[in-house]
């Protein structure tokens, strides 16, 4: 089992149900997925990179990627619908909890003038965030890449509200960015 299914196991959700007052273990908030995805816009007249990042989101995340298709067309983008453009991964169970744990532990650090993540939550639980550039993961060779490409990871959260996701980010140690108190004199 992964450490952070563990940890979660066996410390995170006893201190949850404890913190929140919640009286049943299926009510203690939990992860229930994580999807991963990029869009490639210049997919449309580069095959290649398209490509890429399928390898590349297959190669973090340790599972096979899906390609995305255009749902509408767009005249100004020279897009029609159907075309391909992007890939995605959904995450769940112990492959879930190795990539979180690596995201906390490895990757954010190595961001670049990192001060921290918003708390902002999308008002139903769910955590979005953003990679301007996917060479902060290490199993990501520069080589491999030909332009900076960025990345979406959404963390679905069953959870009875947004404070009670917060709680569950912020027992798996996730990096907040401190709330800076205005001092009044």
């Amino acid at each position: 089992m992964a450490r952070l299914r563990d940890h979660y196991m066996n410390e995170i959700r006893p201190a949850l149900k404890e913190q929140l007052g919640l009286g049943n273990d299926f009510a203690v908030p939990r992860i229930q997925k994580i999807t991963v995805s990029c869009g490639v816009g210049g997919a449309k007249d580069n095959k290649k990179l398209l490509e890429n990042a399928v390898g590349i989101l297959e190669r973090v995340t340790g599972q096979k990627a899906v390609t995305t298709r255009a749902r509408k067309s767009i005249a100004q983008f020279r897009l029609r619908q159907g075309m391909l453009v992007g890939a995605r991964v959904t995450l769940r169970g112990a492959q879930m909890y190795e990539f979180l744990d690596r995201l906390i532990n490895v990757v954010t650090p190595r961001i670049r003038d990192f001060r921290g993540l918003k708390r902002k939550l999308d008002g139903q639980g769910n955590y979005n965030m953003g990679l301007a550039e996917q060479s902060v993961f290490p199993e990501v060779d520069g080589e491999l890449l030909e332009t900076p490409q960025g990345m979406n990871i959404a963390m679905t959260i069953r959870s009875q509200s947004d404070d009670h996701s917060i709680a569950l980010l912020e027992a798996f140690k996730f990096p907040f960015r401190r709330e800076e108190v205005a001092s009044v004199g």
